[in-house]
């Protein structure tokens, strides 16, 4: 694991190298959706205002943003307690490799106490679900549906 990596929140200074990853991730085949510029300048907006849904978080070293997530605030009716959607978790692929996928999703688990958390993988992408399974992640047999 590389120690010398940080946390934080995101912030104004980083919009450009966001937006640049969010392009390579949703351009990719772990997202099912392409999404677009509009979309994603938003998302990154309303990480850091004060949307009291949405928080982005950072990770970095001394040469830079390595890679990013975004969560997303509700309430799980089903396991009656708040829930913590990890909507976006992307990790340069240069960074790959070295814990910091692992770091992340520890920081966002201890960071919210008492909630549930979720998230959605494609099943073809067997890096990130041997990832999310290690962090104690199992699979709930839905079927999602949009609007």
């Amino acid at each position: 694991m590389n120690m010398n990596s940080t946390i934080r929140i995101m912030n104004e200074k980083d919009k450009s190298d966001i937006l640049e990853m969010m392009r390579v991730f949703y351009a990719s085949p772990a997202v099912h959706t392409n999404g677009s510029d509009e979309i994603f300048q938003s998302d990154i907006e309303n990480c850091i205002n004060d949307n009291p849904y949405l928080e982005g978080y950072v990770i970095e070293d001394s040469n830079g943003i390595q890679g990013y997530a975004m969560v997303a605030k509700s309430f799980s009716t089903e396991f009656g307690k708040p829930c913590i959607w990890i909507e976006d978790l992307y990790i340069k692929e240069d960074c790959r490799g070295l814990g910091l996928g692992n770091m992340l999703m520890d920081f966002i688990t201890q960071n919210y106490t008492d909630c549930i958390f979720r998230l959605e993988v494609e099943e073809e992408n067997e890096r990130a679900v041997k990832l999310y399974k290690k962090c104690g992640f199992t699979v709930l047999p839905y079927m999602e549906m949009k609007k």
